[in-house]
């Protein structure tokens, strides 16, 4: 057995701070892509549909990884493969502004979107899983709020960035300026030497693994599949964390185009241009910094039930609110209120399953939560498109909205109503049931 590795206070410790720092850039590259991909489609297209579309694709890659993501993380070292997925979206992303120069080609953007959702889910379960090995347990909540400031940082600078250079020189050039920020991070991960590297290591025998931490050919499937139901058990095993899963599954359908119905709200219906949606979506970035901000003390006050259900409603006004308003300040404060909401609770809720989740067993459990919950998203997100380009925004907004209200209500009647933290009797009983020895809690 490893023995615990000592890590210094937070501010001293020089493996998080340079993590912190490569990350904040490649938040700031991807936040630039979270508008620039829709614009570009809209540009060549001029369909929400489309839109829709490449949001659906994104959101089933993301499920079809997940069944795998987390086999892959418990089994690698974590590092390398995340320095690797950063390489290979940098060299994706920059080829897409050279392929535009002979004429906008969207199958590129489809086929794009999918390979790169596929190294994104792989990189963002290493990245959950590597946080709590490079600080101690009593530093967790405070660098998951550092992280989320840099994550706000990224939403802030980003979309305006991204409006400026789709405006100036197209929004294809900010896909590759994505792509820059993406070799950044793989160097800065270099000079980060994680407390675990990888998982266990060669030599791990578990269902149909060889001794080689190869799984035999003709068992590859049954490995994925056990191990994703590893981390499907133990969601089920514990009451908050299936009440969460179950809610945030709700959730996820109901808001995974809410980006697409605010783009195309401000560029159609108020006919307004790139560099506009640019700025309501850096506004939205202040909701961001606020929640990291907050997050710590309204949970230490309220509780983490409180935090995420009063989250989901702030999710539900603000939806509702910015589909039917025809005033930008208000559509630019109401996304801010939507991105708090949105961060306060994944702030919540990621740090819940850092708390209670052994580290050997992590990145399956992130694994099949990020996967179960989002499996309802690309249908949620193709009803919304298709739903507003035949009724409009504002009547599919404020739908939208009361379901997020009527998820809060079915939230009152599960666990979450009273739940303050994530441990107790049934959390404790299905760590040692799974995997051993409870680890050091954290995000």
């Amino acid at each position: 057995m490893t023995a615990p590795v000592h890590h210094p206070s937070l501010w001293h410790n020089r493996d998080f701070n340079v993590f912190w720092l490569g990350q904040a850039l490649s938040v700031l590259g991807g936040s630039i892509s979270l508008l620039a991909l829709p614009l570009l489609v809209l540009d060549a297209t001029g369909s929400v549909v489309q839109m829709g579309l490449i949001t659906v694709i994104s959101a089933v890659g993301a499920i079809a990884t997940g069944l795998f993501a987390g086999y892959v993380v418990d089994r690698t070292d974590r590092r390398r493969l995340m320095i690797t997925c950063d390489l290979a979206r940098a060299l994706l992303l920059g080829a897409v502004p050279f392929i535009w120069l002979a004429g906008p080609r969207i199958w590129v953007l489809y086929v794009l979107t999918a390979l790169v959702t596929v190294l994104k889910t792989l990189f963002d379960v290493a990245y959950v899983t590597a946080v709590p090995n490079l600080v101690r347990a009593e530093d967790l909540t405070a660098a998951n709020g550092r992280l989320t400031a840099a994550f706000a940082f990224g939403t802030l600078c980003g979309p305006a960035a991204a409006g400026f250079i789709a405006a100036g020189v197209g929004a294809d050039w900010a896909l590759g300026v994505d792509g820059a920020t993406f070799l950044v991070s793989a160097v800065s991960l270099r000079w980060v030497a994680f407390g675990r590297e990888g998982a266990d290591g060669p030599g791990v025998s578990e269902q149909g693994v060889s001794e080689r931490g190869a799984p035999e050919a003709g068992k590859l499937r049954e490995v994925f599949v056990g191990m994703f139901l590893d981390g499907v058990r133990f969601l089920w095993a514990h009451p908050v964390l299936r009440a969460l899963t179950v809610l945030l599954t709700l959730l996820t359908f109901v808001t995974m185009g809410a980006t697409d119905l605010l783009v195309f709200r401000i560029r159609h219906d108020l006919g307004l241009g790139s560099a506009t949606v640019g700025y309501v979506i850096a506004v939205s970035g202040l909701g961001v910094v606020g929640a990291a901000f907050a997050a710590a003390p309204l949970r230490r006050t309220f509780g983490f039930g409180a935090c995420w259900l009063g989250a989901t409603a702030l999710i539900g006004v603000s939806v509702a609110g910015t589909g039917v308003s025809r005033s930008l300040p208000v559509i630019a404060v109401l996304a801010a209120v939507f991105m708090f909401g949105l961060t306060l609770g994944a702030v919540c809720s990621m740090t819940l399953r850092q708390e209670v989740t052994p580290d050997p067993l992590l990145g399956r459990v992130t694994s099949a939560f990020w996967t179960v919950h989002n499996a309802a998203g690309p249908v949620g997100a193709a009803a919304l498109t298709v739903l507003a380009a035949r009724h409009g925004v504002p009547a599919v907004s404020v739908a939208a909205g009361v379901f997020c209200l009527a998820i809060v209500g079915a939230g009152l009647l599960t666990p979450l109503r009273g739940s303050r933290a994530g441990g107790g009797p049934v959390g404790d009983a299905s760590r040692g049931a799974l995997s051993g020895p409870p680890r050091s809690s954290r995000r």
